[in-house]
């Protein structure tokens, strides 16, 4: 199945994706960014699936998330009737549990399930048994439970069964995972977890400060409850996507784990939770990025784990085939240790909105936001590698060194406006001569247009952030320039890739990437800001319209296949729905935020 062919459910402590014909090919347990137990979408002949369909091949569905909820619900057409089947995960208590309910809506539908259960991204097939009327597995530290109500046959590892669903028959699965030294946690009522699920999603997103007639406003609220997924709720940390290694070209090797927490959606998604009403969300966030980067401020990382964990060793699965062939399958990402200066500003931006908001700041959090910019003041020059995580020798990236300008800027009007104190004059000063420096060095006079980094011939899809950032005014003729440089250079299709790896020896990896979606919002943004409105509008409901049936959007999109690519749904994707919306549609601003 492509990509897009996925739907995604959760608990706010994991995931898994559910695809078209009715298949579980991908969870992550007991978190987004531990070991896989179902892999079938990395291509691994033995890798773990679970299928509930019915029988009849030639059958189609439809499906759609139940109003403003993660529960997903496919309608089946088939050979002698119509069913229904309800996924979901509800809210956690012990464990993680994945709950699949089929419901006869009319005649009577012959149905199959076939469960492979497979662990450690599909290297372990675990010992299976019969116990107390539900299949009982164990591998090592993993163990799960299956709980149906029919029977079950299992024949080389795999369980299956063929059951018949009448009009009005609601029958229940559940699967349940837990560590194996403990014991089987309290089995779920599948019904009450329906309900308790649908109330936890709606009760949510009735806080919600986007009017759902507006005109985004359905786009806004199922980004936002897909943000909310991607929330690991115990520390509040956001996952870019709870997939790894889906690829950005098809057959390619640009292929990375994003079940990780980065400081360059700090301030993004800080603003648009802000902008959406959720204050505790947003404070919540706001802590993890506290606790995440307490420490030495030489030691700020690009990424952490969703506890905070600072290592995140990369190592290859080289047993799993890939997706549609696109190798190597990579688990962890050695981009946690490189030099990336443009997070020292993300923070400090976006503690600085928190602060405007009225969000909570204490003396200690001042301390270390000084600490921070105390490092930056002396490294700032530094080359490093860039947003975009560049594996190549380091550069003086312009988005960087515009960044430290925003850091500077942020302390010097958090000290002006009195709540703290702080060197402003000193701090003035440095923005001053960051300013100077990126003016001079990341601009290119002939062409009208800031660089990818000093000295380059390329140009950078971070760049559109030069105006939303402040660094210059909408109205200065360099940011225009800089505008239609991008869609020129960059431009696919009305779509922008974020930079070009075919100049300046950017890497030594093969094969390219797929337009970024992020960066296609960002141009709606610049265009906007430029006045362009209309413009903007047009691109934005292109990029609305790249959205699968049920709203989501990968990290890339393909515009010679027509098809999404990379982690997916990816939250940077999802984040840009909701701040792009709420620059070009007013009736889409909060009506009535908690600030």
């Amino acid at each position: 199945m492509r990509i897009e062919d996925y739907a995604l459910i959760g608990d706010m402590q994991t995931a898994a994706l559910v695809g078209r014909n009715g298949s579980i090919d991908w969870l992550c347990l007991p978190r987004f960014d531990s070991a896989a137990c179902f892999a079938a979408l990395l291509d691994e002949p033995r890798a773990g699936r679970w299928l509930l369909a019915p029988a009849d091949e030639r059958a189609t569905a439809e499906r759609r998330y139940r109003e403003d909820t993660l529960v997903l619900e496919t309608t089946w057409e088939a050979d002698g009737g119509c069913v229904r089947v309800l996924d979901f995960m509800p809210p956690r208590v012990e464990a993680p549990d994945v709950v699949r309910i089929v419901e006869g809506v009319r005649g009577r539908v012959e149905m199959r399930t076939e469960l492979a259960l497979r662990f450690d991204y599909g290297s372990v097939v675990p010992w299976t048994r019969q116990d107390g009327g539900e299949l009982a597995a164990v591998a090592g530290p993993d163990s799960a439970w299956l709980d149906a109500p029919v029977p079950l046959d299992e024949s080389a590892g795999t369980t299956t069964a063929s059951f018949a669903v009448s009009a009005g028959d609601r029958l229940p699965f559940v699967l349940t995972w837990q560590q194996s030294w403990l014991p089987r946690p309290a089995r779920v009522d599948a019904f009450t977890a329906l309900e308790d699920t649908e109330r936890t999603w709606t009760g949510w997103l009735r806080d919600c400060a986007y009017q759902a007639d507006s005109r985004y406003g359905e786009a806004v609220r199922r980004s936002l409850l897909t943000l909310k997924a991607l929330t690991y709720a115990p520390t509040g940390g956001l996952v870019a996507a709870p997939t790894t290694s889906l690829p950005e070209e098809i057959g390619g090797s640009r292929n990375w784990d994003y079940r990780y927490s980065w400081l360059r959606d700090a301030s993004f998604t800080l603003r648009a939770l802000l902008r959406a009403g959720f204050e505790d969300e947003a404070r919540a966030w706001r802590d993890w990025l506290l606790r995440a980067v307490a420490g030495d401020p030489a030691d700020l990382q690009i990424m952490y784990t969703l506890d905070g964990t600072r290592r995140i060793p990369e190592w290859r699965a080289d047993w799993l085939g890939g997706y549609e062939a696109s190798r190597p399958v990579r688990i962890g990402n050695a981009a946690y240790a490189q030099v990336q200066l443009d997070v020292y500003g993300e923070v400090l931006d976006c503690l600085y909105q928190g602060r405007r908001a009225g969000l909570y700041h204490d003396d200690a959090a001042w301390d270390l936001q000084c600490s921070l910019m105390d490092y930056l003041e002396g490294h700032w020059r530094d080359p490093d590698h860039g947003l975009w995580e560049i594996r190549g020798p380091r550069r003086h990236f312009t988005h960087s060194k515009v960044l430290a300008w925003v850091a500077a800027d942020r302390m010097v009007r958090t000290a002006e406006s009195g709540d703290h104190a702080g060197p402003a004059d000193r701090w003035k000063a440095l923005r001053e001569e960051i300013h100077r420096e990126v003016c001079e060095h990341g601009y290119d006079a002939e062409n009208n247009t800031f660089t990818q980094f000093y000295g380059s011939r390329g140009v950078d899809a971070a760049l559109l952030l030069i105006p939303r950032l402040g660094f210059l005014p909408p109205s200065d003729p360099r940011v225009a320039g800089t505008v239609e440089a991008v869609r020129r250079e960059l431009g696919r299709d009305g779509l922008v890739l974020r930079h070009r790896h075919d100049l300046d020896n950017l890497d030594e990896l093969t094969g390219g990437e797929g337009t970024f979606l992020a960066c296609s919002f960002w141009l709606a943004d610049a265009l906007a800001l430029l006045g362009r409105g209309e413009e903007a509008r047009e691109l934005f409901e292109r990029l609305l319209s790249l959205r699968n049936d049920v709203g989501l959007l990968s990290e890339e999109y393909d515009t010679a296949h027509r098809r999404q690519v990379g982690n997916f749904p990816q939250a940077y994707s999802h984040l840009a729905v909701v701040t792009t919306a709420a620059a070009l549609d007013p009736d889409s601003q909060p009506s009535n935020t908690r600030r």
